[in-house]
């Protein structure tokens, strides 16, 4: 009895290894902890067994027992580790994406109209001998208004509603602010434009609390008024790619002294439709506020306005981006839907 139960450990113990040998996948290994380990297992059997051998003879036997479990589970443990990371490594392999590959079954997507926007007309700005500058979206009052001509007392604070941080700052209500920035960095000459992001407490179909703007400025000696609508003729010409109409109108702003607003043609019906949804008719669109830049604002930006002047002008890139590729809600520019967007906005309407 005592010689038959010290064989049958060892006869467990190398058919145990000779199975873990063989074990392929998870299940081989459960298969071998029922075999093994379960309540009918052949290792459960001899510790049952324990009881029929001598008294000074169990100590031993059940020692090496304990030492066969431990063995057991710890192979059992050590090989299910390496089985699931070879699983894992090779799942890794055949799963594995070329992130550089464009998806299959969709278009590859494009940039967001703004965006694009933005980069059209700033590539048609660098043509004209501009270079882009940008400056904090979180801005001081200082430069926000004061260096822009508005004073804490100017009404024209009231024509911009603004978001107010408990420190005093605001969030921007316009790109001018880079202006002064700019002139304040690099002096005169100096020929820029200012595409960001700027806020106002507005929000409806054509206003947005947030919305993205491009401002230029062009400071040098004697520019003439005739410059500014030259350039401003030729920028929109060449974005909607073709020469259009254009109207000026006299207008204010507390930067420029004289000041303009610039008219285009509707660029949906050229003034042809009286139920045009583009321009309800009067055949007009308003596009681009500009104007000499005002010599406090030059003097501001710590040069001479007796020796420098120029023009500054603002255009707003979401109503370029729904003139030009036909965008009736301006809530759509932000609503992130991204199967709208992803049609690409390459042709011009």
């Amino acid at each position: 009895m005592q010689e038959g139960q010290e064989l049958n450990i060892g006869a467990v113990r190398d058919s145990f290894r000779e199975s873990l040998a063989n074990a392929r996948t998870l299940q081989d290994l459960d298969e071998l902890r029922v075999k093994f380990t379960s309540k009918k297992g052949e290792l459960t059997l001899l510790l049952r067994s324990l009881g029929k051998l001598p008294q000074d003879q169990r100590k031993t036997a059940g020692q090496e027992l304990n030492t066969l479990r431990d063995e057991i589970e710890s192979q059992l443990e050590q090989t299910s580790k390496k089985i699931r990371d070879s699983q894992n490594e090779q799942q890794e392999i055949n799963e594995k994406i070329d992130v550089t590959l464009p998806e299959k079954g969709r278009s590859v997507g494009a940039f967001h109209p703004v965006i694009q926007t933005m980069h059209e007309i700033a590539n048609i700005m660098q043509g004209l001998g501009y270079s882009v500058a940008t400056g904090p979206e979180k801005e001081e009052e200082f430069y926000n208004f004061e260096c822009l001509n508005v004073p804490s007392w100017h009404p024209a604070r009231d024509m911009q509603d603004t978001f107010y941080f408990q420190d005093g700052t605001l969030l921007r209500t316009h790109t001018s602010p880079v202006q002064v920035r700019s002139m304040l960095k690099y002096g005169a000459p100096l020929r820029i434009i200012c595409p960001g992001k700027v806020y106002r407490r507005d929000n409806d179909t054509t206003h947005s609390p947030m919305f993205n703007q491009m401002e230029g400025l062009l400071i040098d000696k004697n520019v003439p008024f005739s410059v500014m609508k030259g350039t401003m003729s030729e920028m929109l010409n060449a974005f909607f790619g073709r020469s259009l109409r254009y109207r000026f109108r006299a207008s204010y702003f507390p930067f420029t002294e004289p000041s303009m607003e610039l008219d285009i043609e509707c660029v949906e019906c050229s003034g042809h439709d009286e139920h045009c949804r583009v321009c309800h008719g009067t055949g007009w669109l308003e596009v681009v506020g500009m104007g000499m830049v005002h010599p406090n604002v030059i003097r501001a930006g710590k040069i001479d306005p007796e020796v420098y002047n120029g023009f500054a002008f603002g255009i707003g890139l979401d109503r370029m981006a729904m003139l030009k590729y036909g965008i009736s809600d301006l809530r759509l520019l932000f609503d992130g839907n991204v199967s709208y967007f992803l049609s690409g906005f390459e042709e011009a309407k």
